[in-house]
């Protein structure tokens, strides 16, 4: 196979691999709490030119790989990579887990040393529905620190495969918790939000004690130093398990190419796409299918398989012929390791039957050691000694469980809430029950959780406020598979004066390798609930747990359900956090960061990757921007116990395509479509950021309650093109606005990035007309002139 270079600034979108649930690489899952040996001590290694810390990174790691003999090159491309006695390198496992928390999905993470447990912030789908930026660095920050600690006592690596960037495509999907959304723009602040603030390089950004006093620590005179690496899984796309006859190991992707520049993200999920970079392979069979694979992607500059990822492109997909082939078309294409053995298995003989260069390791090992460098894996005690203070104390502080719990609070969303039935005044509840098979679960935090530091119930938070309060489960667990245990949750609805209910999803209903097949709640719940509201005195408030969509249209129009709060899985502090909202403590802003699809859309294939609907089909398209069938609730839907009134401040009402694009490009550059609709190539506008603009929206709180208001700022194009999104979002700010006051959002608008769109061949174009500018009750038109 050839895999030419100009393949390399393509995008695939897809699917099936991912990095904890593999083959092979079961065997190299080694948890070790040995501390890090560093290379580079006196008297017997630090000698060498790798060891100079004078010198720049790249020639060191050029000098440490001129050392190193054919067969212990190959033994560093390895996810567990060798040690290299002779040189005073212990081996290094790439491959730690940080999502939401440190984890020990990964070998690299242990919790068996000093440090028995990590804080369990909330799951990243509740993270994002705060949609505040700030938060995000800070949890990511508070995060970092608990890692450096943990690598410190031997038990974590430095390099952690966080976060996951892949739009929330299908609502089925099981790993869509892990995820920031459906919408590309959020996934992509989010992204920067966290890799920043986790690598630390937010010096300036966040003010928490946290990030100051990790600030400290650091070497600030070194930009290019890291305190840990981040990798940004699994790029774009890969939104499929297992459904029917699909799973993410032999699902074929045909429809889901597109062919597209590495700079052109936004089509695929990334639209400040500056700090990332992905690879792919790519080849037609003789059956004319199109298989290709995946690679995760590091920030860092180098690049990771996923787990079994470079076998997988021999054994399930016969994209190559022998297994040479695959480790030959992987390393060229881009992978720098293979999480995993096959290319420590099958590289010597690829280089014996020359379809690999020596120099084609060399190249990926450059990347490779460039950041270990960084991190200061080869500057012996002295890499120690900027983060030496952090240790057990610096994980589990009171300080992180506060920061899980406000992130937890500003990402619940509360869906319904009618005749203002919350907040409840405690002062004032005879009694409360408590009923659902969730209720008194401790297990809130969702995939790759670690071992959280304290995590409580909800039933435990709720007892924290209110002592009179009854619990029945209803159902056995989750799945619900039976209506045995009703009369005792209807006995106790009917003896309490408010009843909540908490139900929803768990890891035995969405998880990585296991998709759902229904949105509706599981099993018996949706009667459970039903039969609990026919009986309660009062309204009852049904809690919902899980990252994906729910079809709840039953409650939604329910009259004897009061008040809907979705929480997703907010970690270990879930239960105070959701007890703060339900008794007034804090007021809920939080909006939802995916569609919520009723069960009609289980008709839709999961193997459908296209985005976009097609009538002539009956095929609705997928997430806000495309969508066209029926909601449950829609894209940023979220209330507040108090309301919000927007004003427009300002913003232009007309553009003029600057007079720098001379007549000439001008007629190459504008284009009429079938409906004579009239647009340009972005690629083609030179100086497009002499066209930027600002919105500046005030939010007014009407009530007398203080509230923090999430600001989404939309554009649509008046005029339908082919391909065109629905609505897209251009700008989002969480806003702290007191009881009557005001607050002001602003937002810098670049027309080529925000009022263009991708067509259907992956080109952006701006189209020429009138472009609506939509907030809340706002809408306000700019019309773009040539």
């Amino acid at each position: 196979m050839s895999a030419q270079p100009r393949f390399l600034i393509f995008i695939l979108i897809l699917h099936f691999l991912h990095l904890i649930t593999c083959f092979h690489c079961h065997a190299i899952k080694i948890k070790s709490t040995a501390p890090l040996h560093y290379p580079c001590r006196p008297p017997h290694h630090n000698s060498h030119p790798f060891c100079n810390t004078s010198l720049p990174f790249k020639a060191r790691a050029q000098s440490l790989i001129s050392l190193l003999t054919l067969d212990e090159k190959i033994q560093q491309l390895s996810n567990n990579a060798s040690a290299v006695p002779r040189l005073g390198i212990p081996h290094y496992e790439w491959w730690s887990e940080s999502l939401h928390g440190v984890a020990d999905d990964g070998p690299g993470v242990s919790f068996n040393g000093s440090i028995k447990s990590a804080t369990s912030f909330p799951q990243i789908i509740l993270a994002a529905a705060a949609f505040n930026r700030s938060s995000w660095a800070a949890v990511a920050a508070a995060i970092a620190v608990e890692a450096k600690a943990m690598n410190n006592a031997g038990q974590a690596g430095l390099t952690f495969w966080a976060p996951n960037i892949n739009i929330f495509r299908d609502p089925r999907w099981g790993r869509g918790q892990e995820t920031p959304g459906e919408d590309p723009m959020v996934a992509s602040a989010y992204a920067i939000q966290y890799v920043r603030a986790f690598e630390g390089r937010n010096r300036n950004k966040n003010k928490n004690k946290f990030d100051q006093k990790r600030r400290v620590l650091r070497n600030d005179d070194d930009d290019d130093k890291l305190m840990l690496s981040a990798c940004c899984k699994h790029f774009t796309a890969y939104d499929l398990e297992k459904w029917g006859q699909f799973t993410r190991y032999n699902f074929n992707a045909v429809h889901a190419l597109i062919t597209i520049s590495y700079k052109k993200l936004e089509l695929i999920g990334i639209s400040e796409g500056d700090i990332f970079k992905s690879v792919f392979l790519m080849k037609k069979n003789s059956n004319a299918k199109t298989y290709a694979h995946v690679l995760n992607i590091i920030t860092n500059r180098y690049i990771t398989s996923d787990c079994d990822a470079v076998a997988t492109i021999y054994e399930y997909h016969n994209y190559t012929k022998t297994p040479e082939d695959a480790v030959a078309a992987a390393l060229k294409a881009g992978t720098d390791i293979n999480c995993g053995t096959y290319m420590l298995r099958h590289m010597k003989s690829a280089i014996e039957q020359e379809k690999v260069l020596e120099e084609d390791i060399d190249k990926a090992l450059l990347n490779l050691f460039v950041v270990q460098i960084r991190l200061g894996l080869f500057d012996g005690d002295s890499a120690r000694n900027q983060f030496r203070e952090l240790g057990a104390q610096d994980v589990c502080t009171s300080d992180h469980r506060k920061l899980a719990l406000e992130a937890a609070k500003q990402g619940i969303v509360l869906l319904k809430n009618e005749q203002k039935l919350l907040p409840l005044d405690k002062r004032d509840i005879s009694s409360l029950a408590v009923i659902g098979p969730l209720a008194n679960s401790t297990n809130l935090g969702g995939g790759y959780t670690g071992v959280p530091c304290n995590p409580k119930s909800i039933l435990k938070g709720l007892q924290d406020y209110i002592n009179n309060i009854y619990h029945a489960a209803g159902c056995q667990d989750a799945p619900c598979n039976s209506s045995t245990y009703f009369a005792e949750a209807i006995a106790v609805a009917k003896e309490a004066e408010y009843v909540v209910v908490v139900a929803g999803l768990d890891l035995s209903q969405e998880t990585e390798d296991f998709d759902r097949y229904s949105l509706l709640l599981p099993g018996y719940q949706m009667e459970l609930v039903t039969a609990v509201a026919e009986v309660s005195d009062k309204p009852l408030i049904l809690v919902l747990t899980g990252g994906g969509p729910i079809d709840v249209s039953f409650a939604v129009g329910d009259p004897s359900i009061g008040s809907i709060v979705w929480i997703g899985y907010p970690g270990e502090t879930g239960g105070r956090a959701l007890a703060e909202i339900i008794f007034g403590d804090y007021n809920p802003g939080g909006r939802l960061p995916m569609t919520w699809y009723p069960e009609s859309f289980t008709t839709v294939p999961m193997s459908d990757m296209n985005m976009r609907p097609d009538p002539s089909r009956n095929y609705p398209g997928r997430t806000y921007r495309f969508y066209t069938g029926d909601r449950i609730y829609g894209f940023g839907h979220g209330l507040s116990y108090t309301t919000f009134t927007y004003t427009l401040l300002s913003a232009p009402n007309t553009l003029k395509i600057p007079e720098s694009i001379k007549p000439r490009q001008l007629r190459n550059t504008l284009y009429n479509i079938g409906n004579r609709h009239n647009y340009i190539y972005i690629d083609e506008i030179p100086y497009c950021s002499s066209l930027t603009f600002e919105v500046q929206i005030s939010v007014t709180n009407n009530g007398d309650i203080d509230g923090s208001e999430v600001v989404l700022l939309f554009s649509k194009a008046s005029k339908k093109f082919k391909g065109s999104p629905e609505k897209q979002l251009i700008g989002f700010e969480r806003v702290n606005v007191l009881s009557y006051g005001s607050g002001e959002s602003r937002f810098l608008v670049d027309p080529c990035e925000h009022l263009s769109f991708a067509d259907e061949h992956g080109n952006r174009i701006l189209p020429i007309g009138d472009h609506i500018l939509i907030s809340e009750n706002i809408e306000h038109v700019v019309s773009i002139e040539t």
